[in-house]
């Protein structure tokens, strides 16, 4: 499966590297490529800098579309070009992943009105302010909603990552990956330790 990763001014870190690392280690199955809407060089506030395509070469469906989180998103919400090529591609691909608060892009799309959602924790009260039609979920570590799949804040899109395969694999090929980056993951997507209050 192609896998397009959106990146943005001030992404968060462990949102895009956290599940590149749980499918960047199935080159036989998933093949990753960075995209933004400017193209070229894009940075972070951790001082992570990646070389980027532009939104627009996406000129066919792509399997999965990934869109992280991050202070990034505090601007992004309102850049109306870049909401509507996020709709754009999530309309086209045959799945859509969110990390923490990248969420509230995908809400201010239309795109999960009326469909079960979650985010970053920390940040629900933003997030949920995006998307008033979205059927929010405090609770959980990750949630889907047919092609769907939104997670809670930062090392959440691994477990949600870990979900996926688990979905498409089976979960022993999904505790395999987990046991190869030593990572204890969290398997029940509707529990999350950090829940909105």
């Amino acid at each position: 499966m192609n896998i397009a990763v959106l990146l943005f001014n001030d992404f968060e870190t462990l949102d895009v590297f956290g599940p590149v690392e749980v499918f960047g280690r199935l080159t036989d199955l998933y093949t990753i490529k960075f995209y933004s809407l400017p193209g070229g060089q894009i940075s972070n506030r951790h001082g992570v800098s990646l070389s980027t395509a532009t939104l627009e070469s996406i000129t066919t469906p792509v399997e999965i579309f990934l869109v992280p989180g991050g202070f990034g998103t505090r601007t992004e919400v309102h850049n109306l070009l870049m909401i509507e090529k996020i709709k754009e591609v999530s309309d086209q691909s045959k799945y859509v992943l969110t990390v923490c608060t990248g969420s509230a892009l995908l809400a201010q799309t239309g795109l999960l009105n009326h469909k079960k959602a979650t985010s970053n924790k920390r940040a629900f009260a933003w997030v949920t302010g995006n998307g008033p039609e979205v059927q929010w979920d405090k609770a959980a570590r990750w949630v889907v909603d047919g092609k769907f799949y939104t997670s809670s804040g930062v090392s959440a899109g691994i477990d949600m990552s870990l979900g996926f395969l688990s979905d498409q694999h089976g979960i022993e090929f999904a505790r395999k990956v987990a046991t190869e980056i030593e990572y204890n993951w969290m398997e029940d997507k509707d529990n999350d330790t950090f829940k909105a209050e």
